[in-house]
């Protein structure tokens, strides 16, 4: 949904979405912005999101008791999200 926009406008668009993920995304734009403004770059409000992706992480492991003797396999998942900026 903010592929192709300009960071400011990413920002303001993920600040109101109603989806859970975009304050982890919102915060990973930030962060990039961040480092663009302080290896200068490009001006970080100018730059545009030419690709975006997630990608699965590690998962961790856990057994839950269960009766006679048994056990179920809790699997808490991870997720790497990748944004790539380009200056205009």
């Amino acid at each position: 949904m903010i592929k192709g926009k300009k960071a400011g406008d990413a920002l303001i668009a993920l600040r109101f979405m109603p989806y859970r993920g975009a304050h982890f995304v919102e915060k990973i734009l930030k962060s990039a912005m961040a480092n663009a403004e302080q290896k200068k770059s490009a001006n970080p409000e100018a730059m545009v999101i030419s690709k975006g992706y997630v990608d699965q992480g590690p998962v961790m492991k856990r057994m839950e008791p269960r009766a006679m003797g048994r056990a179920n396999v809790i699997r808490k998942r991870t997720a790497h999200i990748t944004l790539v900026l380009s200056g205009e």
